[in-house]
C-alpha cells in the first residue's frame, strides 16, 4: 500500500477537492484507492461529510471515517464538548493499516497540519506511518507565511512534504496570485505540483474526473500515485503564469 496524507495550510483552502482529485486520478489509472478522513466535524450522524463529496467526484467507494462530531470546531474539541473519547494515535493508525489491500491510501486531514484530531496532531500520524504529507495551499495574500510554517514543521519533524497544490486557482488570478505562483516554491523549497482550478468541486464527476489528471505534474503523479508512464501531462493553463 502506498501512502499520502493530504493536509492544508488552513481550513477552507480546498483540501477535500484535492483529495477527490487524488482519488479520480489514481482510480481512472487502474489503481485501487481507499481515502480514510480520520475526523470529520461540524456534520450530524445522517448528513453527508468530505468523504461523500469525495466518493461523488472521484468514484472511489472504499473510505473509512473513525470519529465524528457535530460541532463545527477542532476535532478535540468538538469530541469533548460532545463527550466523545478522543481519537488515539495507535487506533487510528492501526483503523489505515487496515485499508493495505488498496494500491493508494490517501489520509485527509482537518484544517491544518497541526489541528489536533483527537490526542495527536496529522503530523503525529504521518511520522508513525512514515508518509509523505501533500500540502494544499491557498493562493492570495498570506500564503508564502502560513505555507512556509506547514513546510518548516514537516521538515523539523522529519516527514517528508510530497509537495504544494493550489487547492483553488482563480480563472482570473490577482496580482497576489501571480507572484505567489512564483514565490511558493522559492520560500518554501517545495515543488509547486499541482493546481485545482476555482469551482472544480461544483462540476459534474464526469467532467471532474476527465479533468483531474491534468491538474497534477506528470512525475509527480507517477512518483505518487503510482501511475504508469506515458501521456500524462500537467495542462491546468491557469497556473502557467508569468509575474
Amino acid at each position: 500500500m502506498t501512502l499520502l496524507f493530504v493536509t492544508g495550510t488552513s481550513t477552507e483552502v480546498g483540501k477535500t477537492v484535492t483529495t477527490a482529485a487524488l482519488a479520480a486520478t489514481a482510480h481512472a489509472a487502474g489503481r485501487t484507492v481507499a481515502v480514510c478522513k480520520p475526523a470529520q466535524t461540524g456534520v450530524a450522524a445522517t448528513e453527508p461529510g468530505d468523504l461523500a463529496t469525495i466518493t461523488a467526484l472521484s468514484g472511489v467507494t472504499r473510505t473509512l471515517e473513525p470519529a465524528r462530531y457535530p460541532d463545527p470546531l477542532a476535532p478535540d474539541t468538538a469530541a469533548r464538548r460532545c463527550g466523545a473519547a478522543l481519537l488515539t494515535l495507535t487506533e487510528t493508525a492501526s483503523a489505515i493499516a487496515a485499508l493495505d489491500s488498496a494500491d493508494l491510501t490517501l489520509v485527509e486531514g482537518a484544517g491544518g497540519l497541526l489541528v489536533r484530531l483527537g490526542e495527536f496532531t496529522l503530523l503525529d500520524l504521518a511520522r508513525e506511518l512514515a508518509a509523505p504529507v501533500l500540502v494544499v495551499t491557498a493562493p492570495g495574500l498570506g500564503t508564502l507565511n502560513h505555507s512556509e510554517l506547514t513546510t518548516r514543521a514537516l521538515a523539523q519533524a522529519g516527514v517528508p512534504c510530497a509537495g504544494l497544490v493550489v487547492g483553488s486557482w482563480p480563472q482570473h488570478p490577482d496580482l497576489a496570485a501571480r507572484t505567489n505562483r512564483i514565490d511558493l516554491p522559492r520560500v518554501t523549497g517545495t515543488e509547486l505540483v499541482g493546481a485545482i482550478p476555482s469551482g472544480a468541486g461544483s462540476w459534474s464527476p464526469q467532467r471532474f474526473r476527465a479533468a483531474a489528471p491534468g491538474w497534477f505534474a506528470r512525475t509527480w503523479a507517477q512518483r505518487y500515485l503510482g501511475l504508469p508512464e506515458g501521456d500524462h501531462e500537467f495542462r491546468p493553463e491557469q497556473i502557467t503564469i508569468t509575474a
